[in-house]
């Protein structure tokens, strides 16, 4: 399980506490965001590379944590309890982010982005103080690499810290990773196979910054790509056979880049991001009926535009949506010949246009189905449902970063 914490440099984990072998978690630098303590040479070993058992009795979260999806355009908090065997939604939130406040996946206004946490945090209601964020993927590299068998944590930390360089093009102070054993190397058993995780250490930074100036302390830095991962089986039960041998797309609709991720089994096998979203519909009505940003956001939300606005500027967007989706799926089908998807699930805050679910399957001859993954929690009193339920297709990596604290 990865966990990058924010104030740390380089760090390794064994992976021992691999949840259904998902790589669900991100990158530690060995300390939490508030842990500022001098180190010694033998601390400062430990604080590069870790012993994963005493990072992790030390760091493992023991509380709910507040799951902060800082996003290009908006701010999204959630925050779950457990409820038997299942979770409770105890708290959440959507607040917009200021325009020049994320550039290219990168935090550029640290305090636009901790005053736009600061007030989610009080419409949330929410007390609680230890939160987890994720780098976007694309600012991560990862990388599978064989290493000798180590007979402890701390000489396999060793050997991660001696080869990480060959395959990271940055020095390692200018980095944070981490690593996972994934398990005996199939062409010698001597060998096992490790997944090596990094991300430049102001992409770490920025974000714990980001937290720590809303009062916020940044308990677990993750990785985009993971935090939806760990959130899938929030969305087994709208898969066929509950995600068993079954592939499904997952397409997650921004406001500026549509991910994909194709899913067999419940994991992860095929990837990629392109350049759509949300915002380019909200760009449309800006051009068309002469509106500000936050006007045409607003109304795109709440409606009232003209008449035409269904003809002329949504109709093209849905079509334009579906072109995206069946274009995902053909790459996807060039690269793998063996898996045949069997279903779609539509995320993001574009999810949510009426009708656009079965636009899309006509256009692309398969079910298509709106992500829920908050559809079998009980909910708090002091959280509004309805906007809630229409905020949920857009709530999906904070929903894998809230389950973060139940690790």
């Amino acid at each position: 399980m990865f966990s990058f914490f924010g104030g740390g440099k380089a760090k390794g984990g064994d992976g021992a506490d691999n949840s259904a072998g998902s790589k669900t978690g991100g990158l530690s630098g060995g300390r939490s965001a508030g842990d500022k303590s001098a180190d010694d040479g033998s601390a400062k070993a430990q604080g590069k590379t870790g012993l994963v058992e005493q990072l992790r009795a030390r760091f493992q979260p023991v509380k709910p944590v507040l799951g902060i999806d800082i996003s290009s355009m908006a701010v999204k908090v959630l925050e779950f309890s457990k409820d038997g065997a299942g979770y409770k939604i105890e708290s959440y939130g959507v607040e917009p982010l200021p325009p020049s406040a994320i550039s290219e996946h990168n935090i550029t206004d640290v305090d636009g982005v901790a005053e736009a946490i600061r007030r989610v945090i009080r419409r949330a209601k929410t007390k609680t103080k230890d939160a987890a964020v994720a780098v976007p993927s694309s600012a991560v590299i990862t990388k599978t690499i064989q290493l000798v068998k180590a007979p402890n944590d701390a000489e396999m930390a060793g050997l991660v810290e001696l080869e990480a360089p060959k395959y990271i093009p940055f020095p390692l102070s200018e980095i944070n990773y981490d690593f996972e054993v994934i398990g005996p190397a199939e062409s010698d058993p001597a060998m096992v196979d490790v997944l090596l995780v990094a991300s430049r250490s102001e992409n770490v930074d920025m974000r714990s910054a980001a937290l720590e100036l809303a009062g916020l302390n940044a308990k677990v830095v993750d990785v985009e790509s993971y935090a939806l991962e760990h959130a899938l089986t929030l969305l087994a039960p709208q898969m066929p056979n509950h995600g068993v041998d079954t592939t499904v797309a997952l397409v997650d609709v921004g406001a500026v880049v549509t991910s994909v991720s194709v899913v067999r089994n419940m994991e992860i096998i095929y990837s990629r991001e392109q350049d759509f979203g949300g915002k380019q519909l909200t760009e449309e009505i800006m051009r068309r009926f002469g509106m500000s940003y936050e006007e045409a956001g607003l109304a795109k939300r709440m409606g009232g535009l003209p008449p035409e606005y269904q003809r002329e500027v949504l109709e093209p967007f849905k079509a334009a949506m579906a072109q995206q989706v069946l274009r995902a799926l053909q790459f996807f089908n060039a690269s793998n010949e063996q898996q045949d998807v069997d279903q779609v699930i539509l995320a993001g805050g574009s999810a949510a246009i009426s009708g656009v679910a079965q636009f899309i399957s006509k256009q692309v001859g398969l079910p298509v189905v709106i992500a829920n993954p908050l559809a079998d929690m009980a909910i708090s009193d002091r959280v509004q449902r309805n906007n809630l339920m229409a905020d949920a297709p857009a709530l999906l990596t904070a929903a894998g970063l809230a389950l973060r604290g139940f690790d």
